[in-house]
C-alpha cells in the first residue's frame, strides 16, 4: 500500500484506547488525521476516481468555551467534511481538539465557528496540494430545540425473519434479480453494529440504502448488514464498503448508502456516499442516538 510521507499518522498512533490528559486551552495540535487511501486501496476503490460522492456528517454535543467575560458558552456543532479530503480526523482526538476550547476565551460563536473550521480544513486536507472548505454549523442553546429527531425513512428489512450465520463482511450474500423490471427502494436497517479498528469498541448504526435497478434481494442485504457485527473498522470505510459491494454485486443504476452511527463521548460519525449528486441529509438524528 502507498504512504504518504507527509502525512504518516496511522491509527496505532493515535490516541484512541490510551490515557489521556485533557487539555483545557485552545490547542489545534490534537487534531490527528489518518490518511483514507489506505482502508480504500484495500477495498479497491482508487482515490483519484472515486465511484462515489459524499460526506462525513458529524455532530458533537459538548462544545463550550468562554466568551471575554469568562461566562461559559454552549453549542450544539454540525460538520460536513467531503468525502474528498484525504484524510478523516480521528474522533478521539476530535473530543479532545474541542474540549479545549472549553477554558479560551473567544470574542462571538462566529469567531469559534471560524477557529474550527480553519483548524479541520487543515487537517482534514493535510498532505494534498488540494483544499476546500469544511462545512461548520453551530447552533446556540436558543436553537436546541429545533433539533430533530426522526427514524430513518425506507422500508425496514429488520421485520425479515432471517437466520444469519456470517459475522465478517460476506458480500457473497447480496445479489439482485436482473429478469425483474427495474425499482426504486430506500431500506433501512437498525442492526448496523462494527468495531473500532484500534480499541474493539462496539460501534452501533443504523442504515439507509436507497437504489435504482434490479430488485435487490432483502434478507440478503439484511444478512450482509449484520456480517459487519465482529469487523473491526472506523465508521466511514464501513459505509464505504457497504456502498462498493452492493454496487459491484447488486449492479444498481442508481445507490446511495447512508449510515447514521450512535455517538459515543458526545460525537457521532454519518457516512454519506452517493453516486449520483445530490443534496446531503438533514442533520436529524434517531433515537438510539
Amino acid at each position: 500500500m502507498s504512504h504518504d510521507p507527509t502525512n504518516p499518522n496511522t491509527p496505532e498512533q493515535s490516541q484512541l484506547g490510551r490515557a489521556s490528559a485533557y487539555a483545557d486551552h485552545y490547542d489545534p495540535t490534537l487534531l490527528f488525521p489518518i490518511a483514507r487511501a489506505t482502508q480504500r486501496e484495500a477495498m479497491g476503490i482508487k482515490t483519484g476516481a472515486l465511484p462515489f460522492f459524499g460526506a462525513d456528517l458529524w455532530s458533537a454535543f459538548e462544545v463550550s468555551w468562554l466568551n471575554l467575560r469568562g461566562k461559559p458558552q454552549l453549542a450544539i456543532a454540525h460538520f460536513t467534511i467531503p468525502c474528498e479530503t484525504p484524510n478523516i480526523i480521528e474522533s478521539k482526538s476530535f473530543k479532545l481538539y474541542l474540549n479545549s476550547f472549553n477554558n479560551s476565551q473567544f470574542a462571538s460563536i462566529d469567531a469559534v465557528r471560524e477557529r474550527l473550521r480553519a483548524d479541520l480544513s487543515e487537517a482534514a486536507w493535510r498532505g494534498s496540494d488540494q483544499s476546500a472548505g469544511i462545512g461548520v454549523n453551530l447552533l446556540a442553546p436558543d436553537m436546541f430545540d429545533r433539533e430533530p429527531v426522526h427514524e430513518l425513512d425506507g422500508l425496514d428489512l429488520d421485520r425479515l425473519d432471517i437466520e444469519c450465520t456470517h459475522y465478517q463482511p460476506a458480500p457473497e450474500l447480496l445479489s439482485s434479480d436482473a429478469t425483474q423490471v427495474h425499482v426504486n427502494e430506500t431500506l433501512t436497517s437498525r442492526l448496523l453494529k462494527s468495531n473500532c479498528l484500534v480499541t474493539g469498541q462496539p460501534d452501533w448504526g443504523s442504515v439507509q440504502i436507497r437504489y435504482s435497478g434490479p430488485p435487490i434481494d432483502q434478507a440478503g442485504l439484511l444478512a450482509y448488514i449484520v456480517s459487519f457485527r465482529n469487523h473491526n473498522e472506523f465508521h466511514e470505510p464501513c459505509a464505504e464498503r457497504i456502498f462498493t459491494d452492493i454496487w459491484s454485486r447488486c449492479k444498481p443504476t442508481k445507490l446511495m448508502v447512508y449510515a447514521r452511527y450512535t455517538r459515543r463521548g458526545g460525537l457521532d460519525i454519518n457516512p454519506f456516499r452517493t453516486s449520483w449528486p445530490q443534496a446531503l441529509p438533514l442533520n436529524i438524528r434517531t433515537a438510539r442516538q
